[in-house]
């Protein structure tokens, strides 16, 4: 049959209401063909990972118009449940846990997620961005083509497979976050692959000579304990393995932690070209290692049932930017001390082989780095393509540096940081390296309000907090120490307490010589960074989400430590106090409320706790 042209057009312009299958038929050819939405905002996020998701929403909430493209149907990137790899940082290291957007969202996931299921971990994720006005979700759409106008973006292009459309999303600034570095072919932007050669930066832990070689893909697996025996039936294409294959590779049914991440491999292949077959692999590897568990007769596990196995690799590395500043192994031992520090890692430097599981020997090698260290924003922009930021785990970094900034905790803050430069950069007309060079105080500042922990950089106190005099009903603690701008303990302040506790039903309050035009009252309370989460005051381990399940796998709880509800009074004549605002559900450790009144004096009031103790810990509080 021949297709006329001119008559499919005709249906898609008219809309006619009764048309013939034939005529049908053209109509769904040339509504594909032509079907293109053209979307004007000033930002675009290509990757809904942990980067690009804290990216996005960081812009957003600060009034860009944002668009985040996600070619899954879900967020989280290694974190969703497509790949279900939990998201580990610098939280291992006292103090050193990542707030910001990552910590709101962790603890929203304690509280609507306690038993840890990855459907609903999806959710949170999801409803983080779908809530923001500012950004618009752009799911299922995989970036495809770029508009160049010499060394500045116009627009990129992605194909939604769902509703079979093309999106255009034409911006001022773009950000890739995509892990891949998708934009990188696309814009002619600068980027490395591979190992450099360890004379080049003088590192100690690269290779004699340069290569293409990276670190490879895992497919996960995740396992459920039954209370009874269950079989399993490897399929013919499965490997067989050996015990001499798994004598560095010994799985641990009996720990949480073990999600099997060692079924790695393609690093001595292209991860992005080879990224079929590797998976193909990875599939007969996963699925091998399982049968062996089940039917080898060396571990006892007659009662445990194969409860996932993702057919999604997660990806350790491929393309890396290229910025202003390419941060090395040496940066990050040193201390990563840079004048323009936005984010801060603590990972030790765990590099693993190309040739991943087949590799004889250990899987990785770690090497201990201090924690935390700070991460310049120098390693955000592109060098060469004029309004190009990136953010996550193909940052400006050396492969040996990148080792240990890649992790998804690392990732998120970073992302926030790409983010609040992009939506400064909008509100000045800057490019991404102007903001550098003429508001980087800003960024920091900004980034410092918004609960990101700077290593080496204060926090300044606004000069309506400074001048007021500052009282409690009663007290623990120094109450100086809400204004002193450190948000947390940390060992970078000497390890000593930083908070001052508030009985509940007391308060804490700020008074003025005359009535203020206040603006916001920002208060950080105290979200466990240790996070005792597990019933009995438990330790957890540091990510959100497990790997094995077992019939008393314990429901998490939320920070006994953290405020549950509270009251902010206004005053107007520093005597007479009224209501202002009330939290019944508080699930934040950093809450910024905006008051907009003239008062001569403003008062927090803690009402409840998510425990039974009897006073609240608060480490901040701001009025301007």
């Amino acid at each position: 049959m021949v297709l006329n042209r001119r008559r499919g057009y005709d249906i898609i312009k008219n809309r006619e209401a009764t048309i013939s299958p034939i005529d049908y038929m053209q109509y769904e050819v040339y509504y594909i063909m032509i079907r293109k939405i053209v979307h004007e905002v000033d930002f675009c996020v290509v990757g809904g990972g942990m980067a690009g998701l804290c990216a996005a929403i960081a812009a957003a909430r600060m009034g860009a118009k944002t668009v985040l493209m996600q070619e899954r149907p879900v967020l989280g990137g290694n974190a969703s449940s497509e790949i279900r790899m939990w998201i580990s940082g610098s939280a291992g290291k006292p103090g050193c846990r990542e707030t910001g957007i990552l910590e709101d969202i962790q603890l929203e996931n304690l509280y609507y997620n306690p038993d840890k299921l990855w459907p609903v971990w999806d959710g949170v994720l999801w409803n983080a961005a779908n809530r923001e006005k500012n950004l618009e979700l752009l799911l299922n759409c995989s970036c495809c083509d770029a508009e160049m106008d010499g060394s500045r973006i116009v627009s990129v292009t992605g194909w939604q497979m769902t509703s079979q459309q093309w999106h255009t999303v034409k911006a001022k600034l773009f950000a890739d976050c995509s892990g891949d570095s998708v934009l990188a072919p696309l814009t002619g932007a600068a980027y490395r692959v591979g190992r450099e050669s360890k004379y080049e930066f003088d590192e100690n832990i690269s290779e004699e000579t340069a290569d293409l070689k990276t670190m490879g893909n895992s497919c996960l697996i995740q396992a459920r304990k039954l209370d009874h025996p269950v079989k399993f039936v490897s399929p013919p294409w499965a490997l067989k393995l050996t015990a001499a294959d798994l004598q560095n590779r010994r799985p641990n049914l009996q720990s949480s932690g073990e999600n099997f991440w060692y079924l790695e491999l393609g690093g001595n292949r292209d991860t992005i070209g080879d990224a079929e077959a590797i998976r193909d692999d990875l599939l007969a590897l996963a699925y091998g290692m399982w049968d062996y568990i089940k039917n080898s007769g060396e571990f006892d596990a007659d009662c445990w049932q194969l409860d996932f196995l993702g057919f999604l690799p997660g990806k350790r590395e491929s393309r890396r930017m290229v910025g202003d500043l390419l941060m090395n192994q040496n940066h990050i031992t040193s201390g990563g001390r840079f004048e323009d520090t936005i984010a801060f890692g603590g990972w030790p430097l765990d590099d693993h082989d190309p040739d991943g599981f087949w590799h004889i020997g250990r899987p990785c090698v770690q090497v201990a780095t201090p924690a935390p260290y700070g991460i310049p924003y120098r390693t955000l922009y592109s060098k060469n393509i004029d309004n190009l930021f990136f953010a996550g785990r193909n940052i400006s970094m050396t492969h040996a540096a990148m080792s240990s900034t890649r992790v998804m905790a690392t990732c998120a803050v970073i992302g926030q940081a790409a983010g609040t430069a992009a939506a400064i950069a909008v509100k000045y007309g800057l490019s991404p390296r102007g903001v550098y060079l003429e508001r980087l105080n800003e960024l920091q500042q900004t980034l410092l309000k918004d609960d990101c922990f700077l290593p080496f950089v204060d926090r300044e106190i606004s000069p309506l907090t400074a001048s007021a005099a500052l009282t409690a009903s009663s007290h623990t603690g120094d109450l100086e120490l809400l204004r002193n701008g450190i948000d947390r303990v940390n060992h970078i302040y000497g390890g000593t307490e930083q908070s001052a506790s508030i009985p509940v039903g007391g308060y804490v309050q700020y008074a003025f010589d005359k009535p203020e035009e206040l603006s916001e009252l920002r208060m950080v309370f105290d979200s466990d960074l240790d996070r005792r989460t597990l019933p009995g005051d438990g330790v957890e381990r540091s990510h959100s989400m497990r790997a094995n399940t077992k019939p008393d796998s314990p429901t998490m709880i939320m920070p006994k430590t953290l405020v549950k509800s509270f009251r902010v009074d206004i005053s107007t004549d520093g005597e007479n106090f009224e209501p202002f605002f009330t939290e019944e559900l508080n699930l934040c450790r950093l809450v910024r409320l905006p008051l907009g009144v003239k008062a001569k004096a403003v008062r927090l009031i803690p009402l409840a706790m998510w425990s039974d103790y009897d006073s609240a810990a608060l480490f901040a509080l701001d009025v301007y």
